[in-house]
């Protein structure tokens, strides 16, 4: 009985204020609209690419024949590792200095965070020119695995940046005090207080740069190359070196997917690309949300 006046008075209430019924039919549209749209696309690729999947798509070399994938994946995880490696602790540290040790107010704390939200909304392929300028041509980097995942190291440090200093800045200030209170210096109550505390908004923005690293193409097209993306340790002059596929020019999973449409050849193939890349963005969003949950959980 309770619910049914409750949404009679609202029914009442919608006719007595015609806007907030504008409002509330808009809004219900625009959510249905893009609930639609995201489902049409993501059937779209699987009954697309699901059909034309097959054991040649995972050979471990990429040849003519077979157009294989897992060198891409492969290509895909080592590219991802790197670039975390040099964008996480700079991105990390920095928060950290920029929400627990500078001054509050200061002007320099204000434009680097204007600089790093207008880097966010900069496109890809800008970084992409940048590093073709700056690393493949004034370091003689050429195209190679190291080229491009510097590049995407650079394009994922604001998000990586702006994202841990929210977390940060969201920890209550009783935290801090209750720290000090206890006798505990500034460094052990970041470390053992502030950024445990912290750590799922940490993560999340972690995750989210993994999911733009994943998606990237343009970028990569202009550092990396597209070359077949079977790494080989052996040198130009044929001796053997852990460190040759940095030289190397590659290709991840989204540049693969836009090699195979860009010949027109393997369409077949591209879309079956299309399902695992899909699958491994679904992938990276579910271990995001269960990783920030289950650490707030071990928190509470």
């Amino acid at each position: 009985m309770i619910n049914k006046v409750t949404t009679r008075e609202r029914v009442r209430s919608y006719f007595r204020h015609p806007m907030a019924l504008i409002e509330f039919l808009l809004t219900h549209i625009a959510a249905i609209i893009a609930a639609f749209v995201v489902i049409f696309l993501i059937a779209y690729i699987l009954i697309t690419g699901v059909p034309h999947i097959s054991a040649d798509l995972f050979a471990w070399k990429w040849t003519t024949k077979n157009q294989s994938m897992m060198p891409a994946i492969v290509n895909t995880l080592v590219m991802t590792f790197l670039s975390l490696i040099g964008a996480v602790p700079i991105g990390v540290c920095s928060a950290i200095y920029l929400a627990e040790y500078a001054k509050r107010g200061n002007k320099l704390v204000k434009l680097i965070r204007l600089t790093a939200e207008t880097l966010q909304g900069i496109p890809s392929i800008v970084y992409g020119i940048f590093g073709y300028v700056f690393f493949n041509i004034a370091l003689n980097w050429g195209f190679s695995l190291l080229a491009g995942a510097v590049t995407l190291a650079i394009m994922v440090l604001p998000l990586i940046l702006r994202t841990t200093e929210e977390a940060l800045l969201s920890v209550p200030d009783s935290y801090r005090e209750g720290s000090f209170g206890l006798g505990a210096g500034k460094l052990r109550t970041v470390f053992r207080i502030i950024l445990p505390t912290a750590m799922p908004g940490v993560l999340a923005g972690v995750i989210l740069s993994i999911g733009r690293i994943v998606g990237e193409s343009a970028a990569l097209i202009f550092t990396a190359g597209t070359g077949t993306g079977n790494l080989s340790f052996v040198t130009s002059s044929g001796s053997f070196s852990l460190l040759a596929p940095l030289f190397q020019s590659t290709r991840t999973l989204s540049v693969h997917l836009y090699a195979l449409m860009n010949e027109g050849l393997y369409t077949d193939e591209a879309h079956a690309t299309a399902v695992v890349l899909l699958v491994l963005v679904v992938g990276l969003n579910a271990l995001s949300s269960f990783a920030a949950k289950k650490l707030t959980a071990n928190k509470g």
